[in-house]
């Protein structure tokens, strides 16, 4: 599997196959590499920083200029040996270089091409540039997030967008593989970011396009259940409460001592919760505000009422749960000693996925795929790196 993307939308879909033992060359530019090399947290490398660490693990790094032709031919070369290939360029750019699909499929007609952009390779906008936040506007999702008449916000100020992408993109190429494998022709997958946010959405498109309800911001809260959302204890920690049933409400009232909260003469009934949404929040919240967030969590887990807690980083890494699930993995990281990063996702009873390298350092496997895979002699090699095509 060849992975020449930048950044995150497309190259995260190769990590997921690579997590599960695809084997995955990264073709990076000689000079720097991918960007996302200086992209987040730095660290005493210069060519990796934290999210390079964790997002381009399991891969192996080779450098080749895909502006010079004799490194297209290289790269082609590769792609005759490869059953999937991911990319992430602007859509045009890709063949500007002379790699046009008619021209790759020409090499090996198998090969299934994974397509990520901002906007997808048709369409109006589909030479525009492509961020997650941008597509996460464009999609909808942002419009979502916030409190109501206040500035929508960054939900959670990651590249949601481009992890959703990547994760559609990934049950693309795998469809495309099963495809491939019975038929001996390979596909593009086409996947634009917005449209990848805009899918997981629900109900948003049929409530607007049957009744024109618009949803706006909510907050921590729901327009479909009460309470359902954020509230503050005591020790000035936060915990979630979900009550999207009336039963789960009824659970909740018993726990807060308020049996008669539940009643059929005052908030037994979803609809009168909704209507009187205020009113209920904020007896939940004076409530939980009365307890410490242990007191809160043992009352409604006792009670059986959907309940969590709001977990910073700090939280997860002392939590006995994300323990007992191992979904914290230590790793040693080239020059930094041990780098803690989220574990493979999901888990299977007989192939678990699995990390073996942290993301790698700029061309660290190019002599070793050019020479075993395309038989290139030692010589080949130094004049190519003389002549800065890898």
């Amino acid at each position: 599997m060849i992975d020449v993307g930048n950044f995150l939308a497309g190259p995260y879909a190769a990590t997921i196959m690579a997590e599960f033992g695809a084997e995955v060359i990264k073709v990076e530019h000689p000079i720097g590499g991918d960007p996302m090399r200086r992209f987040g947290t730095a660290t005493e490398r210069p060519d990796a920083t934290l999210k390079w660490l964790s997002e381009s693990r399991n891969k192996r790094s080779v450098t080749i200029d895909l502006l010079q032709p004799e490194g297209v031919e290289l790269f082609l070369q590769l792609l005759e040996k490869s059953d999937v290939l991911v990319e992430n360029f602007r859509p045009g750019t890709f063949e500007s270089w002379g790699l046009t699909w008619e021209t790759i499929r020409a090499r090996n007609p198998k090969l299934v091409m994974l397509r990520v952009t901002g906007y997808g390779q048709t369409g109006p906008y589909r030479r525009r540039s492509g961020f997650a936040h941008i597509a996460q506007a464009f999609g909808g999702l942002n419009y979502l997030a916030g409190f109501p008449g206040e500035t929508p916000v960054l939900p959670g100020t990651v590249p949601l967008g481009d992890y959703i992408a990547s994760l559609f993109g990934a049950i693309g190429a795998l469809v495309a593989l099963r495809h491939a494998e019975r038929t001996g022709v390979g596909q593009v997958i086409d996947v634009g970011i917005y449209e990848a946010v805009f899918r997981v959405l629900e109900e948003i498109a049929a409530a607007y396009g049957l009744h024109g309800k618009i949803r706006e911001r909510e907050g921590s809260g729901s327009f479909v259940a009460c309470p359902h959302g954020h509230f503050k204890t005591k020790n000035d920690k936060w915990i979630a409460i979900a009550c999207t049933t009336d039963k789960m409400f009824e659970r909740l009232a018993q726990a807060m001592g308020r049996p008669e909260l539940a009643s059929a003469s005052m908030w037994g009934d979803q609809r009168k919760r909704l209507a009187a949404r205020d009113e209920v929040n904020k007896i939940v919240t004076e409530w939980v505000g009365s307890l410490d967030r242990n007191e809160v969590l043992e009352k409604c887990l006792d009670g059986e009422v959907p309940v969590g807690k709001v977990n910073s980083i700090a939280d997860i890494f002392a939590d006995e749960h994300f323990a007992a699930r191992g979904n914290l993995a230590r790793m040693p990281a080239f020059g930094l000693g041990e780098v803690v990063v989220p574990n493979v996702v999901p888990k299977l009873s007989r192939t678990p996925g699995r990390i073996t390298n942290l993301g790698p350092t700029l061309g660290n496997a190019t002599a070793e795929v050019l020479q075993g895979l395309l038989g290139l002699q030692p010589e080949d090699l130094q004049r190519l790196r003389q002549q800065r095509i890898v």
